[in-house]
């Protein structure tokens, strides 16, 4: 995400110009996506829990960003919701925007978000952040409408505070019929042999139930990639083998240069947690745009607020413009 708004990238030959962010201070406890994160982004994160760091945070930051886990409200967890203990990090999330005041902030999480099974919970994350004096909607993205090679949703919450003008979700780039497919992503990379630096390194993993027996259709974009694929990782579309990490990378939208620091197993992980960079790009640029006031009101963005089908969410939480 942080890549994604500082923008200054190449993918795929197109250009990603840099936006006017500047990474103030970041966090994770996972020490070798740190080790990475420097590498690529020339700023060493903060390792560790953030709730024994958060007192450590900038006074103030014009834009929190962030990510809270998943796996608890994902379909493929345990559906623990909210409360269960990673999940349940999203407080973390609201601390540090009722410690800053950003003028915005911006929360990435699953699809699952939205499901039945989690109305509670999404009503009760919106309500919180709302508490704090925030304009909060969300809206469900699919990264393969803003040119990322993968099919991938994705729920983005977003507040501005009050006294910022409305923040407009980016409307879709590209229809299906001009998604890129995972062929046109990465068949330059067919012959080159197999090599840790740019990490073209893939599992050799046997083939399993589900995903792990999971092949790539030349024309559409890549499935998902995941972060607990424990090897499994999807087949290439014609050659005998799995993806490798840098295939995986480019469904994903890395540019070639953002090189991972470890082996394979802690690649794959990182790989599957990321957002997008060129999906948060586009995140990026709605938020700038906010920001100098450089939106436009003649419907060319989504729908202002968005609460999903059969969710009440208390008034404060959902303002009308």
């Amino acid at each position: 995400m942080d890549l994604g708004f500082k923008g200054g990238f190449e993918f795929l030959g197109k250009d990603f110009p840099s936006h006017p962010f500047e990474v103030v201070w970041a966090n994770d406890i996972d020490a070798a996506a740190c080790d990475t994160y420097a590498a690529n982004l020339d700023l060493a994160p903060v390792v560790g829990d953030i709730w024994e760091y958060i007192d450590e945070l900038p006074t103030k930051a014009d834009v929190v960003v962030g990510g809270f886990p998943c796996q608890d409200v994902s379909l493929n967890g345990k559906r623990h919701g909210i409360n269960g203990k990673r999940s349940g990090l999203y407080r973390a999330m609201v601390q540090v925007v009722g410690r800053l005041q950003p003028k915005v902030f911006v929360a990435e999480n699953v699809k699952g978000l939205l499901m039945e099974h989690n109305r509670g919970a999404l009503a009760q994350v919106m309500k919180e952040f709302s508490e704090l004096g925030y304009v909060v909607n969300y809206e469900l993205y699919h990264a393969a409408d803003f040119g990322v090679p993968q099919s991938r949703e994705r729920v983005f919450i977003v507040g501005t505070r009050q006294d910022v003008a409305p923040f407009h979700h980016p409307l879709p780039l590209y229809g299906e019929s001009e998604w890129i497919s995972a062929k046109a992503a990465v068949r330059d990379l067919e012959d080159i042999p197999e090599k840790e630096a740019p990490n073209h390194i893939w599992s050799r993993a046997k083939k399993s139930p589900e995903q792990g027996n999971r092949k790539l259709k030349a024309d559409r974009p890549a499935q998902t990639i995941r972060a607990e694929c424990h090897g499994n990782i999807q087949f290439h579309y014609e050659l005998d083998r799995r993806i490798s990490m840098r295939e995986a990378a480019r469904f994903q939208s890395f540019p070639d240069d953002f090189v991972f620091q470890q082996g394979l197993r802690k690649t794959e992980r990182q790989v599957g947690n990321a957002v997008p960079p060129v999906l948060a790009w586009h995140i990026a640029k709605a938020v700038a745009d906010t920001l100098s006031g450089d939106t436009d009101e003649k419907g060319l963005y989504r729908s202002k607020n968005r609460t999903s089908d059969g969710i009440q969410l208390p008034l404060a939480s959902v303002s009308a413009f």
